[in-house]
C-alpha cells in the first residue's frame, strides 16, 4: 500500500469489468469521490496490471470472458505481493446468496449485485480501505518494531566502539529504511564514523568530528533538523553523563516525516549511548585491572648475559577483572629462582592472594629453602589462610648456570617446554596444586645445555573452553622455535595462539648462551 492511502484518503484502484457501460459508471462514481481509477476489461489484463502496479483495492466483475471473478480472486489472494488488497466483487448475474457465499469463501472482501446504488458501491469500497488500512498500517508498525527490537538487540550485542558504531548505522537504515551514519568517540578520543545503505555524498570524517566536538546537547536525547547540520541530514545525538562524548545518528530528512518516525530514532540513539556508556565502563575497569595487575609483577628483568630473558602479561580479552597470573625471578648468590604461577580465579581476592604468594616466595627463596619445600611452605600459607580461595599452581626452576643445570618443581602447573638441537618437549615434572596440604615430590634435576630454550607459561596460552588441554598443549610445542628471537618468539606465539582468550597468559622465555 502506498503511504498516502495508509494515512487515509483517495486511493488507487483497479476497476476490473469486460462491460464499457457499467465500468464507465463504477470508475466516474469513484473519480468523482477523488480515487485514482486504472481500467482493464479481462482477467489477463488486471493481473499484468497488478504485476506491474501498485493498487490499493480491486473493483472486479465476477463474469469475464477469460476467467472466473472467483479464480481471479483467489489468484491475488495467493500471491503474497498482493494478497493484502482488498476485492470488492461485482455481479449482474450471479446474484444468488450462495453466489456470495462462493465469492467470500474464495477471498472477496465485499460482493455487490448490480444494480448497485452509488452510495452502497462507495460505502463498501471504504469499509474495505478502511479495514485494510488499518491492517497494513498495524503490519507497518509490527515490522518497524520487530526491526527496532532487532537493532537495539545488535547495539547491546556490540562489544567493540566501532561494532556499536556498525550497529548504530545499520539499524538506523533498517528501521527507517533509508541511508544513515553513526558516529562515536572511543576512550581514546578517536571518532569512528560508520555509513549503512549510503548512496549520498559522505561527509569528511574531519567535518563530522569537528561538528561533534561543538555540540553539547547536555545528558539526554536531542534531534536536531537538516539546516542545523552540514552535510543536511536530520540527526539525532545522545549521551548519559556530561563527561561523556555524545553519539550521533544521523539520516536523511525524507526519512523523518512524522513524529513516529523521530520517536524511532531517539529510541536508536538512546539504545546506542547506553550502550557506549556500558563499553567506556569497561574500558576504565578493563584498564585499571591491567595497571594493577601489572604493578604486582617485576617491572625489569634480571639482566644476565649467559641467560637472557623475557616475558609477557596478556589480560583476558574478555574480562574486566584482575587475574592471578604472575611470574618472578629472584638472584641468588649465582643462581636464579624462576617462578610462574596462577591463582585460581578473576577477582581482587585472586590478585591479593598472588601478591602475598609472590612475596612468599621471595622471602621463602632469601631464607636458602629448596624449590620443593618453597613450595611446600607457601601450600601451608595458603591452606591456613586461604582455605577457599587459594588454590594455586606453581612452576619453579632453579638454575645454576655454572653447573649447567635446573632444579624443576611443580605444583600443578603446565611443565616447563624445553627446546634444545633435538627438539621440543615438555620436561616430565608433576606435584599437585598448592592450597590443599598434599605430600609433593623433590624437585627434579635436568640438564641446561648451551643453546636450550625453555618457556614457562600459564595455561592461558593451552587452554581453550572445548578443546583437550593436551592439544593446546601440542600445540604450543610445535610452534617453538629454538633458534627465533626471544621477543619475536614471544610475540608470534602469542598472536598465533593467544588471540581470543578468556583468561590471563604470563609467559616467560630463557635461554642459555653461556
Amino acid at each position: 500500500m502506498n503511504p498516502t492511502a495508509m494515512g487515509g484518503g483517495p486511493a488507487r484502484v483497479l476497476v476490473v469489468d469486460d462491460l464499457e457501460a457499467s465500468r464507465f459508471i463504477a470508475c466516474s462514481w469513484l473519480r468523482r469521490s477523488g480515487h485514482t481509477v486504472v481500467e482493464a476489461t479481462t482477467a489477463a489484463e488486471a493481473l499484468i496490471a497488478l504485476e506491474g502496479d501498485s493498487f490499493d483495492l480491486v473493483l472486479l466483475d465476477v463474469h469475464l470472458p477469460d476467467m472466473s471473478g472467483y479464480d481471479v480472486t483467489e489468484r491475488i489472494k495467493a500471491d503474497p505481493r498482493t494478497s493484502s488488497i482488498p476485492v470488492v466483487m461485482l455481479s449482474a448475474t450471479y446474484i444468488e446468496p450462495e453466489d456470495k457465499v462462493t465469492g467470500l469463501t474464495r477471498g472477496a472482501d465485499a460482493y455487490l449485485t448490480e444494480p448497485v446504488d452509488p452510495g452502497e458501491l462507495l460505502a463498501n469500497v471504504e469499509a474495505a480501505l478502511r479495514y485494510h488500512r488499518a491492517r497494513a498500517l498495524a503490519e507497518h508498525l509490527a515490522a518497524r518494531l520487530t526491526r527496532l527490537a532487532t537493532a537495539t538487540f545488535a547495539i547491546n550485542a556490540a562489544t567493540t566502539f566501532k561494532s556499536l558504531a556498525e550497529a548504530a548505522a545499520i539499524g538506523a537504515a533498517d528501521v527507517l529504511d533509508a541511508e544513515a551514519t553513526a558516529v562515536l568517540t572511543d576512550p581514546s578520543g578517536a571518532v569512528c564514523v560508520v555509513m549503512a545503505g549510503a548512496a549520498w555524498l559522505r561527509p569528511d570524517d574531519a567535518d563530522v568530528e569537528r561538528w561533534m566536538a561543538s555540540l553539547n546537547p547536555g545528558v539526554g536525547v536531542a534531534v536536531i533538523e537538516a539546516a542545523e547540520v552540514p552535510w543536511h541530514q536530520v540527526a539525532v545525538v545522545a549521551r548519559t553523563k556530561l563527561r561523556r562524548p555524545p553519539i550521533g545518528i544521523t539520516v536523511s530528512p525524507l526519512a523523518v516525516t512524522t513524529d513516529d518516525d523521530r520517536n524511532l530514532l531517539r529510541q536508536l540513539a538512546q539504545a546506542a549511548a547506553l550502550a557506549a556508556e556500558g563499553l567506556h565502563t569497561f574500558a576504565e575497569e578493563h584498564s585499571l585491572a591491567l595497571t594493577l595487575q601489572r604493578s604486582l609483577l617485576p617491572r625489569t628483568l634480571p639482566q644476565v648475559p649467559a641467560l637472557p630473558m623475557t616475558a609477557r602479561y596478556v589480560p583476558a580479552s574478555s574480562n574486566a577483572e584482575i587475574g592471578g597470573d604472575f611470574y618472578d625471578v629472584i638472584e641468588l648468590d649465582g643462581r636464579l629462582l624462576i617462578a610462574i604461577g596462577d591463582v585460581c580465579g578473576h577477582s581482587i581476592e585472586a590478585a591479593t592472594v598472588m601478591a602475598e604468594v609472590r612475596h612468599t616466595l621471595r622471602a621463602y627463596a632469601v631464607e636458602g629453602h629448596r624449590p620443593a619445600e618453597i613450595l611446600r611452605r607457601v601450600d601451608a600459607l595458603l591452606e591456613r589462610f586461604h582455605p577457599t580461595g587459594g588454590l594455586t599452581t606453581m612452576c619453579l626452576l632453579l638454575v645454576d648456570l655454572e653447573a649447567g643445570t635446573m632444579a624443576v618443581a611443580n605444583a600443578g602447573h603446565v611443565p616447563p617446554l624445553v627446546v634444545d638441537d633435538q627438539g621440543a618437549h615438555y620436561a616430565h615434572v608433576h606435584g599437585p596444586l598448592l592450597g590443599i596440604g598434599l605430600e609433593r615430590p623433590e624437585a627434579t634435576e635436568l640438564p641446561l645445555p648451551l643453546g636450550t630454550t625453555v618457556l614457562l607459561t600459564t595455561d592461558g596460552l593451552v587452554e581453550r573452553p572445548g578443546i583437550d588441554l593436551d592439544e593446546g598443549m601440542e600445540k604450543l610445542r610445535a610452534a617453538v622455535s629454538n633458534t627465533e628471537d626471544m621477543d619475536d618468539l614471544a610475540d608470534r606465539l602469542l598472536a598465533e595462539l593467544g588471540q581470543g582468550k578468556r583468561d590471563d597468559i604470563a609467559l616467560l622465555l630463557l635461554r642459555r648462551l653461556g
